[in-house]
């Protein structure tokens, strides 16, 4: 047990000199993860379309290769802004992705574990859970009014990822979701939501609403979503951008990459994977838009659209 234990140790410890953050529960939370995603969809607080498109894909049954799995290890990687230049009709616009799109530090959290577990026989494999609810769960993370994840340090600023481990849990910490008190007299993300995604009389937002999930699906935008509405290649950040506990990290951006006239009117005029040269499509990998080939055409459009209202 004692070695167990200076397990756990060294992880923390790892994620910590990382500027990482994460907690350890038990495996045996996998069915009250189900349950609490099914009583929401049951209660009719997830509008069906959205889950099937959003949360469905959740697995709460563990994977073969690790059948013996004992926890789950949830993880936040603190994620900066990512601004983007493009140039089209001889300017130049930057565009910003927000927090949590990038997949590359995912690696670096898969490296660490299995520096550390591995000598010591254990495994870890990915996990498709509910990030949001078990970081909340674990006591990793609060809710804001807005429903994202808030971490001390970095507000609303990371990325969640998870695995199941074979590595005992000896420290569960299994608790109600709490929402932050800064929320509680606090009604700046309701206000500067175009959409009125974020209700004032329930905790869960109207996610069918929301225009993330809008920008993230395929098709056109629905008529009622305002072109003005539009600033981010994918995602939003209106609830995030005025949220008081995000005031200390509303700077953290990183430029990245820049896209030519010739790859950005490739990328309006939806070229596929088969299609776009290496150099841009390794771009757009190193920016995980990759997944976002079909919507990256219409949402590019919008954004440049309206920088060139106010530009």
């Amino acid at each position: 047990m004692n070695h167990i234990i200076s397990l756990h140790k060294e992880i923390y410890k790892k994620f910590i000199s990382e500027g990482m953050a994460g907690r350890i529960v038990s495996i045996h939370h996998l069915l009250q993860l189900k349950e609490e995603i099914e009583n929401k969809r049951l209660d009719l607080l997830l509008e069906e379309d959205f889950y099937q498109e959003c949360l469905s894909f959740f697995d709460f049954s563990t994977p073969a290769s690790l059948a013996g799995a004992k926890s789950i290890i949830i993880v936040s990687i603190p994620q900066r802004k990512i601004s983007v230049s493009f140039q089209w009709k001889k300017r130049q616009y930057m565009l910003i992705i927000p927090p949590t799109y990038l997949h590359e530090p995912d690696d670096n959290v898969k490296k660490i574990l299995d520096e550390i577990l591995m000598p010591a026989g254990y495994r870890i494999a990915r996990a498709s859970l509910p990030l949001k609810i078990l970081a909340v769960r674990s006591g990793l993370a609060e809710y804001g009014k807005n429903n994202i994840t808030y971490v001390k340090g970095r507000g609303s600023f990371h990325r969640l990822v998870g695995f199941y481990s074979d590595l005992p849990c000896v420290d569960d910490n299994w608790q109600k979701p709490k929402i932050m008190s800064t929320c509680q007299n606090c009604s700046a993300c309701l206000k500067n939501c175009p959409s009125g995604a974020i209700p004032g009389d329930r905790f869960l937002i109207k996610a069918e609403l929301c225009l993330t999930f809008h920008n993230e699906r395929e098709g056109l935008f629905p008529e009622w979503i305002k072109p003005e509405w539009h600033h981010c290649l994918v995602g939003c950040l209106r609830c995030q951008s005025i949220c008081p506990a995000n005031k200390h990290v509303l700077n953290w951006e990183e430029t990245r990459e820049h896209f030519s006239e010739k790859e950005t009117s490739m990328i309006l005029d939806g070229l596929g994977k088969n299609e776009l040269p290496a150099l841009t499509l390794n771009k757009l990998e190193k920016l995980s838009l990759t997944e976002y080939l079909k919507q990256l055409p219409r949402n590019l459009e919008a954004v440049l659209r309206n920088q060139k209202k106010v530009g």
